[in-house]
């Protein structure tokens, strides 16, 4: 399992990309996930899928494909924009695409919209990933993710779960127990998200905290704490085949090190 981890990797301009793909490559980390947001949006994020497909074929790519941040004039165009990347991906043996809304969702034109419209296009086989977050009915007080993931799965185009990370697992055992009640599911890849603490991450976090992401206070005041959670949902992850995707900083030899010795 720990040989199938994903890392997000994000970045400012094509230079830094390719200097980042590089330190992975020299590390041996090939499976990685870019996301939709911050800098990496519109052309430049058509353009960073490009310049990958280009020159870094070797490695295994999901793009986060936000339907917010992608949004282009009018919900006709956005579809149109978002139907060539699919196409594009479909294209490529090492690409894949994790569809999500966005934190901000346009009127008529979601996840579910757009995989609604999806399953009246003609030959077009390619599957996609979709988000889920365990976490809003408990803690942010959205009781409809169930009502949408089956809205989503029920357009046939989907192939894998994608968690958002949290701090309990209770909540998240619960989540994954619903979903895997459905023998359907049970045929969909898991992919799990994680935050691997330190000091600094704690502080911007308190400062500013992350949209639709829980953290418990008991972690956010001890560093040896949020660790130990940390380790305790690798477990579960591992256990449920639920592959971990690393979405803090991990550039540097010390910063893999410390991430490996969480799987030990």
């Amino acid at each position: 399992m720990i040989n199938n981890l994903r890392f997000e990797l994000s970045f400012k301009d094509l230079a830094q990309l390719e200097e980042k793909l590089i330190f992975c490559k020299l590390h041996r980390i090939y499976n990685i996930n870019i996301p939709c947001k911050g800098h990496i949006k519109k052309e430049f994020y058509k353009a960073s899928f490009e310049f990958i497909n280009k020159n870094f074929k070797e490695f295994d790519v999901v793009y986060h494909y936000s339907l917010f941040h992608q949004y282009a004039r009018n919900r006709e165009n956005s579809y149109n924009e978002f139907l060539n990347f699919y196409k594009n991906c479909n294209s490529y043996n090492n690409s894949r695409i994790l569809l999500v809304s966005g934190s901000i969702k346009k009127k008529n034109y979601d996840a579910i919209n757009v995989l609604n419209n999806l399953q009246y296009e003609k030959k077009l086989k390619y599957k996609l990933g979709i988000a889920y977050n365990p976490y809003l009915n408990k803690y942010f007080n959205f009781s409809l993710e169930r009502e949408r993931f089956e809205k989503k799965i029920s357009s046939r185009l989907i192939n894998s779960i994608w968690f958002q990370f949290g701090t309990d697992i209770k909540v998240l055992e619960s989540e994954v127990n619903y979903l895997q009640n459905n023998d359907n599911n049970k045929k969909l890849s898991l992919y799990g998200s994680l935050l691997i603490p330190s000091k600094q991450f704690i502080a911007r976090f308190k400062f500013r905290p992350w949209k639709g992401i829980h953290i418990a206070d008991q972690y956010l005041n001890s560093l040896q704490d949020f660790n130990s959670f940390i380790k305790e949902l690798i477990c579960f992850y591992l256990d449920n085949n639920i592959i971990p995707v690393i979405e803090t900083d991990f550039l540097s030899s010390k910063k893999i090190e410390l991430i490996y010795r969480l799987f030990k």
